[in-house]
């Protein structure tokens, strides 16, 4: 597996992260905490309602972290069984929620001081969110949990990139330093999941391939896909539609996405090593891609005659 300083070299130390009061109104200086607070309003004034709808759901997806590490820590031959392991895993996973961590509050602070949310009904998604759980049918597998944390991060450095974007078209460059901060950490998480990938693939393509196809046949769904507010029952199917709306993430990237791990893991060239079931895996995996995009052609132009 890959060693301990080649993925704790993908986390940078406490003293050098950003913290979340990297980007907010100082609260220890009262006048200009006032002042700064009001300027913050004044920018987020000027966002369409849609976009504070996305900045919600990621916050809230952020904040359900304690349900992701669980789910980790259930995984066959990778948990941290003392939860103080020194492990190279368990060391990574532990830094890695710490960074992460930073992610839901700075989104939260930022919300409650713009004015533009329902915060109590926000706290209320939050708390059921954490509650339920969450079911992504890795079945404690470590080859399914890899594959889905690769694919995960990517989408949620895209989605965080996209943020900023719109952020800065609307005026708000504080707000999109805000949404680059977020994309950069997840960045560097993806590098570390798709490198622990592409040595599995190393040492065992049969298995990582058939894990591969197993997760995409599976479709990868959110980590919030089970968001809850009190009352909307379809909240993350409408989560969903805004996102598309918006192009923040989108069916798009999320066979860019395939695409991607594809190429990185060189999943087309392997050539040994495979069972059958293996090379019929693969062949799901290579043919997916184009099935997609056929898919949103035809939602974008109707089927072909």
């Amino acid at each position: 597996m890959v060693g301990l300083r080649t993925m704790l070299v993908h986390l940078k130390s406490v003293e050098k992260s950003w913290q979340p009061q990297d980007f907010l109104p100082d609260p220890t200086s009262p006048d200009e905490f006032t002042k700064q607070v009001k300027e913050l309003r004044e920018r987020a004034k000027e966002i369409p309602d849609d976009y504070f709808v996305m900045l919600v759901g990621d916050m809230i997806t952020e904040e359900a972290l304690p349900t992701y590490q669980s789910m980790f820590n259930t995984t066959d031959g990778i948990r941290d069984e003392t939860c103080s392991s020194l492990t190279s895993w368990a060391t990574w996973v532990r830094g890695w929620t710490a960074e992460e961590n930073r992610h839901g509050d700075l989104l939260n602070k930022y919300l409650y001081l713009s004015g533009r949310v329902d915060m109590k009904q926000i706290e209320k998604t939050v708390q059921y969110l954490i509650g339920f759980g969450m079911d992504i049918q890795t079945e404690n597998n470590p080859y399914l949990g890899f594959i889905y944390t690769s694919f995960q991060e990517r989408a949620t450095f895209i989605s965080h990139g996209d943020t900023a974007r719109l952020a800065k078209q609307y005026g708000d460059t504080s707000l999109a330093e805000i949404c680059v901060g977020l994309a950069s950490d997840e960045k560097r998480h993806e590098t570390v999941y798709t490198m622990i990938m592409e040595k599995l693939f190393e040492v065992d393509p049969d298995g990582s391939l058939v894990a591969f196809a197993d997760m995409m046949k599976k479709k990868i769904a959110m980590p919030a896909h089970w968001i809850y507010d009190g009352r909307d029952d379809d909240l993350f199917r409408h989560f969903s539609a805004v996102a598309q709306r918006l192009g923040v993430y989108t069916t798009k990237d999320y066979g860019d996405t395939l695409e991607c791990l594809v190429d990185r893991w060189n999943v087309e060239k392997i050539s040994t090593g495979l069972s059958g079931e293996g090379r019929k895996a693969q062949d799901y995996v290579c043919g997916l891609a184009p099935k997609l995009e056929g898919w949103r052609k035809e939602l974008r132009e109707g089927p072909s005659k």
